[in-house]
């Protein structure tokens, strides 16, 4: 008996001390720093890679043998270089060899054009006297267009000694060769790119065929252009799977007037594949994902308000929130891992 009294001093005694012990907790408040939700743009896009190339892209062989002569650069008054930019026509390398040259026999083709164009419209005026038949009028027109084509075809031919550039753009290759040695014919000799439009083609994976789409638009990053951005378009897209990879190609064009990107670069792009102008965007960095759903906190007369939303549209860094959230809502986004519903918070920059 007399134990049975003893335990239940002691529980009554406990009882009291607990009533009246503080409440260590309640004047604890959690740091937080918040935002304001306001509309703003989320574009809807996945991420992909691949490498950037010029559209103009021109290698040009020797089509004969000759002793090579590198021309001066015009704009800079030295021999061409790597890196040199040249416009459509320019003469970069003479390849002489006068032995081809006297074979062609330019000036007796050009006195031998003259002679038979003086024919052709001597008989010409013959026949229309009746001086001549038609057989000799048209011998003689032959003979003249003979002539025409054998003096164009020795011009093509001396041109063969002039390497001239087909397109304007930069010297990325120019193989060295000691001057005045003889070079043999089908040897590379240059090779300039025209880098102001590029392409880059992309292996799309399967499950975007039905969403991407010729003519969308299409950002492109290098880590070398931290701070710009580049425009391209989807031009071409192929219709069919490969049965290995699971992917499909498509073709982008981009924008690369001021030459930021260079050909052969490494490129991030971006598909966008939807928008909105005005719509609740938060970071997707601050959502936590739970058995009810996902979810976030907004902060509500000093205390931590849970909210499930639902999501719209959405990209690797941000997600429109359809309900669950109104404009003006202050939401937590830092210190919210460890909040609870209700838990009394201070806010803080």
């Amino acid at each position: 008996m007399k134990k049975i009294l003893m335990l239940i001093i002691i529980a009554s005694v406990l009882m009291a001390c607990n009533e009246n012990a503080p409440d260590l907790n309640k004047d604890i408040s959690v740091l937080v720093s918040v935002m304001v939700v306001k509309p703003k743009s989320i574009e809807k896009y996945f991420s992909t890679t691949g490498t950037v190339t010029p559209v103009k892209d021109v290698s040009l062989k020797s089509e004969i043998s000759g002793n090579y002569k590198l021309k001066t650069n015009p704009s800079t008054g030295k021999p061409y270089a790597l890196g040199d930019y040249v416009k459509k026509g320019d003469e970069i390398i003479f390849l002489e060899d006068k032995e081809y040259e006297n074979n062609i026999k330019l000036s007796s083709l050009e006195l031998r054009q003259e002679i038979s164009k003086q024919v052709f419209e001597k008989q010409k005026s013959l026949y229309e006297k009746g001086g001549v038949t038609l057989s000799e009028l048209k011998n003689a027109e032959i003979e003249y267009i003979n002539s025409e084509y054998s003096y164009e075809e020795a011009l093509i031919r001396l041109q063969k000694m002039k390497i001239t550039t087909p397109i304007s753009g930069v010297i990325v290759e120019l193989p060295y060769f000691t001057p005045e040695t003889k070079v043999e014919a089908n040897t590379l000799l240059v090779r300039l790119m025209d880098y102001c439009k590029l392409y880059m083609e992309l292996n799309l994976a399967e499950k975007n065929i039905n969403v991407v789409k010729v003519g969308q638009n299409i950002r492109i990053m290098n880590y070398t252009i931290p701070d710009d951005t580049l425009s391209g378009k989807i031009t071409q897209l192929s219709p069919a799977i490969d049965p290995e990879t699971r992917s499909f190609k498509a073709i982008v064009n981009i924008n690369n007037s001021e030459l930021l990107l260079r050909p052969g670069m490494f490129a991030k792009g971006e598909i966008i594949v939807a928008s909105l102008d005005s719509a609740i965007v938060i970071p997707k960095d601050i959502i936590l994902s739970k058995q009810r759903g996902n979810t976030v906190f907004v902060i509500n007369k000093g205390l931590a308000e849970e909210r499930i939303i639902n999501f719209g549209l959405e990209n690797p860094d941000e997600v429109q929130v359809i309900s669950g959230l109104e404009k003006n809502d202050r939401l937590v986004i830092k210190g919210f891992e460890t909040l609870r519903n209700r838990t009394k918070v201070k806010v803080v920059k």
